[in-house]
């Protein structure tokens, strides 16, 4: 009998040596299952990190930008193409962890890098064509195996309005006129920055983002941002057409009032 033994005397006892319990394969398996989780976890966290630096990167090159509706100068496209080269990198390295249900699993852990770089993209593609990327031509700027949700996609291009009340304001306050606006014979056929981002703000506004979670957890906050955003635009090309050619040399649009989240008072830096 296995697991007893007999004494000198025939007393069955007890044998010290006892044979493994079944369950403790069951658990040697949970348990690299759960090394494996936190291991692919920790890849997809570092990786997004990793692309929402190399976004802002992208982000602040192309604020150097001074030509709306043609592409980018070439010094420009020189520094961002190995940005956009290395995030490519970063995300085909993660795709084989985001198929199947992990897709959802870690879906929390990627967001964040995936929206910081449709805000890149977003904000690149306006600055050449004037125009707003599709979701579809969106969705193609990421590796097979990314995929692109609607919320991350608007959450994107809340973040982008930001980006382009920044350049409006310092293309104001270095060329004295609004970019995209009809005083530039090139672009009169084309509308404004400002009416630009306030049919985005009007559009934006109709939404309801109630059916989504991920969507409603921080959409209203975004929208508030947006708002202020095209506020500080419409000001400061009232202020530049109010004062007009009376403006002091180094002038800038005021950008400063009171109403609104104080943390977008300022033009960011990176």
């Amino acid at each position: 009998m296995a697991g007893v033994k007999r004494s000198h005397d025939g007393m069955e006892i007890a044998s010290s040596s006892s044979s493994p319990s079944p369950y403790i394969s069951l658990f040697e398996s949970y348990r690299s299952e759960l090394d494996q989780h936190h291991d692919r976890r920790e890849k997809i966290i570092k990786a997004s990190r990793d692309i929402t630096a190399q976004s802002k990167k992208i982000i602040f090159a192309l604020q150097r930008v001074r030509d709306l509706g043609r592409p980018v100068h070439v010094s420009i496209a020189k520094q961002i193409d190995p940005m956009y080269a290395t995030i490519n990198t970063l995300f085909e390295s993660i795709v084989p962890d985001l198929q199947g249900i992990n897709a959802h699993r870690y879906r929390g852990n990627i967001t964040g890098g995936i929206q910081e770089f449709m805000e890149a993209v977003l904000f690149h593609s306006y600055l050449e064509t004037q125009c707003l990327l599709t979701p579809e031509a969106a969705q193609a700027k990421l590796p097979q195996g990314i995929i692109l949700t609607h919320e991350d996609y608007i959450l994107g291009i809340f973040d982008m309005t930001g980006e382009l009340m920044r350049f409006a304001i310092t293309y104001m306050a270095t060329n004295g006129k609004l970019p995209g606006s009809t005083q530039d014979s090139e672009s009169s056929s084309k509308s404004s920055i400002l009416t630009d981002m306030q049919s985005l703000r009007n559009t934006l506004e109709l939404m309801d983002p109630s059916g989504t979670y991920p969507l409603s957890k921080e959409f209203y906050k975004k929208l508030s941002v947006t708002r202020t955003s095209v506020e500080k635009v419409e000001n400061g090309v009232y202020s530049m057409i109010v004062r007009g050619q009376e403006r002091p040399k180094g002038w800038r649009p005021d950008t400063n009032f009171s109403e609104g989240p104080r943390e977008s008072d300022q033009i960011e830096g990176y």
